[in-house]
């Protein structure tokens, strides 16, 4: 019985930290990018509010898919509803709520400011993401935190050069 709690605790620690980090990366990369560009910031607050709604219904909808998929994959077709529900709930909660975390500074500041504060914001929280992911596995805190760091920020950089490159 341990065993089938740890593998549903893995999931939705697995939708958790996914549905954190892939908003934080994806919100503060579109919006950095897209301020780059030169974008008002009325229209950088419209395009991420878009964006966090509809990428949180779409996160959701995606992690209950592909676990109920591999539910019945592996063999369990009458498996039971509430857990791949829970993943997607977990994966919505976690993305929408995150995804204010880059926004917000362009709903206080001016969007140079706003765009400078929303990245360090967002490499911060990927910092403590990974803090947190590591407690969670029992992993090596400061390097599991620094890849997080790392490969979060070079997504955030991409977004950046594109937005500079289109502009």
């Amino acid at each position: 019985m341990e065993d089938k709690t740890r593998k549903f605790s893995a999931v939705y620690i697995r939708n958790f930290i996914f549905g954190v980090e892939d908003s934080l990366v994806s919100t503060v990369g579109l919006l950095s990018g897209i301020a780059a560009a030169g974008i008002s910031r009325p229209a950088i607050l419209l395009t991420g509010i878009i964006l966090i709604f509809v990428e949180a219904f779409s996160m959701a909808a995606g992690s209950f898919l592909s676990e109920r998929s591999t539910e019945e994959y592996a063999g369990h077709n009458m498996a039971t509803f509430k857990s791949p529900v829970r993943a997607g709930l977990i994966m919505f909660a976690s993305y929408f709520i995150s995804g204010f975390i880059p926004l917000f500074p362009y709903f206080v500041m001016n969007a140079i400011w706003a765009f400078w504060f929303s990245i360090c914001l967002s490499l911060l929280s990927l910092f403590i993401l990974g803090l947190v992911s590591a407690k969670l596995s029992g992993a090596n805190m400061f390097r599991n935190a620094l890849r997080m760091l790392v490969v979060g920020g070079a997504a955030i950089g991409i977004g950046v050069f594109v937005g500079n490159l289109v502009r």
